[in-house]
């Protein structure tokens, strides 16, 4: 009640007293003209009297209102009699929040300033001034249901959202701060912060006076780029990017401040893999490629300088049609055909051309390239240099080929000796005696080449090698 109504009902519980100007009022002509609803109840409860306004507010004419209970226009049975028996009891009202039945069926929100009138301690009747806040009501009605919309908001957020007062004291949190933080905050306790502990993105220990949005109720200001890691309870650690911005009245006065913690661990995994997989990449002897689907390169390694001979600078953004002899570009088109289907192309082996001109065999592995939404938007080409295994594979052959005609050339001398043997023979085991010496002594001489390296022996090396089976002087 404002200051000006309080005096009004001073003056009006109490006939004959000025007011503070010295004027006396006239107190009927107050009671019936006056802006405020006013009534007066017998001890009964009876309505014996109501003024224009308190008719007007709840639209009955006199004949409907007046000589009723006032208990009939409270919808609430246990607030009238909580007034009455207030009243009775010779205390004074101020401000009852209550509610009243209007003619129309609708409900006015009201505020009852009452006292009761006592002669030699008997209750005589009770004055009342009744104010409409109906209107005031509905507003905070709304501005509860908005609140609540607006939590509702926030809570069903994905990321970590927390409000303070103008002071740094947490008002609200979300469900995902606390689950980020790993704790649940103490609303109009914890000041600052949601979280544990704090430290700055070097390391330091961060006290919470000195976070980010402290820094922004303080200076009055948002704070944006200052990345930060918090630890939780359990030991854990988490980075995250804040972005504490001041909250201002309609007056521009600062009431608080709203802070959303970005979490960066997945990024933060995501740029280490990312990372790690380009020293892979960078230092691997392979050629590592990746080009889009119109052919353009678009990364190279130094593997691929190695091989090819051309320098990122000179590859990325030519074609790759550039690294294909004449006689084998058929191939890209099949292989882009792959691509774009989403297959991986098994690894072949093929020709490509460096920037010298010279060829060069390689096998090749081609993987499709996807974008964050699954995509295809390009191809990774894996092409590894196979001369040396092409050429050992070639030398694999010639000795083949050699091993096949010396033990063919073997055969025909074992042969030969067991015919000679057997000439000489004169008993079947002088016979056996005889070839397996001279097969010993091929053996040796098999060791002598071997022990060079197949480089060669000497001639006095292999003949005493030879000889060694016969009897001396023969």
């Amino acid at each position: 009640m404002h200051e000006a109504t309080q005096a009004n009902v001073v003056a009006f519980e109490n006939p004959g007293v000025s007011s503070n100007d010295g004027l006396d009022f006239d107190y009927k002509d107050f009671f019936e003209n006056g802006a405020v609803a006013l009534h007066l109840v017998n001890a009964d409860g009876v309505i014996v009297h109501a003024n224009q306004a308190e008719l007007d507010l709840l639209g009955y004419p006199a004949e409907d209102y007046l000589g009723c209970h006032i208990a009939e226009f409270y919808p609430d049975r246990d607030v009238i009699e909580d007034i009455l028996g207030r009243l009775a009891n010779g205390e004074k009202i101020v401000r009852y929040p209550a509610r009243l039945r209007a003619s129309d069926g609708s409900i006015k929100h009201v505020e009852v300033t009452s006292s009761g009138h006592f002669r030699d301690g008997k209750l005589i009747n009770t004055r009342c001034f009744t104010v409409d806040v109906t209107d005031l009501v509905h507003t905070r009605s709304e501005l509860r249901q908005h609140d609540s919309t607006y939590h509702q908001i926030l809570d069903g957020l994905p990321v970590a959202i927390y409000t303070t007062d103008q002071d740094g004291t947490i008002t609200y949190y979300n469900r995902a701060a606390a689950d980020l933080a790993g704790r649940e905050p103490e609303v109009g306790k914890d000041k600052w912060c949601v979280t544990f502990k704090l430290f700055s993105a070097d390391g330091k220990e961060l006290p919470h006076d000195e976070c980010p949005m402290a820094i922004a109720l303080k200076e009055n200001r948002p704070v944006r780029n200052q990345q930060a890691v918090a630890q939780r309870p359990d030991g854990s650690f988490f980075p995250f990017l804040p972005y504490p911005t001041p909250l201002r009245d309609e007056h521009g006065a600062l009431i608080g401040a709203v802070n959303m913690l970005l979490d960066l661990t997945d990024r933060q995994r995501a740029e280490e893999t990312r990372q790690h997989l380009s020293a892979i990449v960078e230092s691997s002897f392979d050629a590592i490629v990746s080009k889009d689907l119109n052919t353009i390169i678009k990364s190279w390694n130094h593997g691929a300088e190695r091989l090819f001979g051309y320098t990122a600078d000179e590859a990325i953004g030519r074609s790759v049609t550039m690294l294909i002899p004449e006689d084998h570009q058929d191939e890209e088109p099949r292989i882009l055909q792959r691509i774009r289907r989403g297959e991986r192309v098994e690894p072949f082996e093929t020709t490509r051309l460096r920037k010298d001109g010279s060829l060069v065999p390689v096998s090749l592995t081609i993987s499709p390239v996807r974008n964050a939404t699954g995509q295809i938007t390009g191809a990774s080409k894996i092409a590894r240099d196979i001369t040396s295994a092409k050429e050992n594979e070639y030398r694999i052959r010639m000795l083949m080929r050699e091993v096949n005609h010396r033990v063919k050339n073997q055969y025909s001398v074992i042969l030969s000796m067991i015919r000679e043997t057997n000439k000489r023979s004169e008993t079947p085991k002088q016979f056996e005696t005889q070839v397996r010496e001279r097969i010993m002594a091929l053996s040796r001489s098999h060791d002598l080449l071997v022990s060079a390296d197949w480089k060669g022996a000497t001639i006095s090396d292999l003949l005493a090698a030879q000889v060694e089976p016969f009897p001396r002087g023969i």
